[in-house]
C-alpha cells in the first residue's frame, strides 16, 4: 500500500490571548490540541464540528499560513514545517486552499484573468501568451467563459466567483486543496453546482481534498471519510457511510440528531447535550466533552480518551463508547434525522441545475 500524500501528526496550536510584562502568554486559546490523521491520494477527508472547535485552523496549519504549536505535518514526503521560505514556496504548488468567502478572497483591482495568472507566475515558467492559453484553459475547466479574463470580480455573482477561486487553486497542478466550507456562502441550488464541480475535478485530476464543513449533508456526499472535531481534539473518525451509519461518540450522535428534517408532520428524537461548549482558554480535564455528556461517569472528567482505531478505520475517543454501544440502541430508519435531507440533497446534486 501507497504511502498516504498527507500525514498529520500530534498538531498542536495555542493563540496567545493575554500577556504579561515581559510577554509571555499568560492566558491561550487552545485551538488546536494534538490532531492526528492522513490523507490519500485522490481521497476527501471531511473536518466537521461546530463553530470555534479548529477545523479551519487545522486546514491553515496543513497549509503553513500559520506557525504551529508543536506537531508535525508531512506533504508528500516533506516535512512542511522544517522547510525554509524557497522550498516552502515549491512545495505549496502541490497544496492550495479555496476560501469560505467568495466575495472577500478575490483582489477587486485585478481582473480575473491577473488573479489567475498570478500562481502560474510564481510557480511555472510559462511564456506570456502560454499563460494567457492556461488561464483561459482554466476558466473553461470550472465552467465560465474564456473571454471573462478580462473583467473584474464586482462583475460576477458569487457563485462564478466561487468557480474562479477553484480556477485560481489549480493553476499550479495541486495534488492536494483544502476546501474551507467552500459552498457555506451560496445559495443551495448554486452549492449543488460546485460540490458538483469539485467532485468531477477530483477524478479527472486525482486530487486529494481536506473539506471544512458544518453541513453533514454536504458532507455526506462528497465525502470518503470524516474526522469529527470537538474543541480542537478529534473525537470520531471513519468512512462517511459507516459514521452515518453507526455514529459512536457522543458528540458526533449529537450532530447528527441535530440535522434537520424537512417534514410537518414528523419530529425526531434528538440527542441533546446539555449546557454549552466550554472555553478553549481553559478547557476541561479529562475528554473536553463530559461536562455535557449524558454518559460521562468519574473518570471521565480526569482521564484523557485517546483516538483508538478498532481495526476497520473507525476510529473513536471514549472511553466508554463500548458501553454506550452495547447500551444504546442504534439510530433507526425512522429515527435517523439525516434521511430525508439527505435525499434532498442527492437530488440537488444530481440534477443538472
Amino acid at each position: 500500500m501507497s504511502a498516504p500524500l498527507l500525514t498529520v501528526d500530534g498538531l498542536v496550536k495555542h493563540f496567545a490571548v493575554k500577556r504579561d510584562l515581559i510577554g509571555r502568554p499568560t492566558a491561550e486559546v487552545r485551538a488546536v490540541d494534538g490532531v492526528s490523521f492522513t490523507v490519500n491520494a485522490g481521497e476527501t477527508l471531511a473536518i466537521v464540528g461546530e463553530s470555534g472547535c479548529g477545523k479551519s485552523t487545522v486546514g491553515r496549519l496543513v497549509l503553513r499560513l500559520i506557525e504551529p504549536t508543536a506537531g508535525r505535518v508531512t506533504l508528500d514526503g516533506a516535512d512542511v514545517f522544517s522547510l525554509r521560505s524557497k522550498e516552502l514556496r515549491q512545495l505549496r504548488a502541490k497544496a492550495q486552499l479555496i476560501f469560505q468567502d467568495p466575495y472577500a478572497s478575490l483582489n477587486p483591482r485585478l481582473t480575473i484573468g491577473e488573479t489567475l495568472a498570478e500562481p502560474l507566475l510564481l510557480h511555472t515558467n510559462l511564456t506570456p501568451g502560454d499563460r494567457k492559453f492556461r488561464v483561459a484553459e482554466l476558466l473553461t475547466t470550472v465552467g465560465l467563459p474564456s473571454h471573462t479574463a478580462s473583467r473584474y470580480p464586482h462583475e460576477f455573482s458569487g457563485g462564478q466567483r466561487q468557480r474562479i477561486a477553484i480556477a485560481r487553486a489549480l493553476a499550479a497542478d495541486p495534488k492536494l486543496i483544502v476546501c474551507d466550507e467552500p459552498v457555506s456562502a451560496l445559495d443551495v441550488s448554486i452549492r449543488a453546482q460546485v460540490l458538483n464541480l469539485l467532485k468531477d475535478l477530483q477524478q479527472r485530476l486525482g486530487l486529494a481534498y481536506i473539506f471544512i464543513s458544518h453541513d453533514l449533508a454536504v458532507v455526506k456526499h462528497i465525502a470518503d471519510r470524516i474526522a469529527v472535531m470537538y474543541l480542537g481534539r478529534i473525537v470520531e473518525t471513519a468512512k462517511t457511510e459507516t459514521l452515518f451509519a453507526e455514529p459512536r461518540h457522543p458528540y458526533t450522535q449529537a450532530l447528527l440528531s441535530a440535522i434537520p428534517v424537512p417534514s410537518a408532520t414528523r419530529r425526531p428524537s434528538r440527542r441533546l447535550l446539555t449546557g454549552d461548549p466550554p472555553s478553549p482558554i481553559s478547557p476541561p480535564q479529562g475528554c473536553h466533552l463530559h461536562p455535557r455528556c449524558p454518559s460521562a461517569e468519574p473518570p471521565c472528567s480526569t482521564t484523557t480518551p485517546i483516538l483508538t482505531d478498532d481495526g476497520h478505520r473507525h476510529a473513536t475517543a471514549c472511553l466508554r463508547w463500548p458501553d454506550i454501544q452495547n447500551s444504546s440502541p442504534a439510530l433507526q430508519a425512522d429515527d435517523q434525522p439525516s434521511a430525508d435531507l439527505a435525499r434532498l440533497m442527492q437530488a440537488f446534486i444530481t440534477a443538472k441545475v
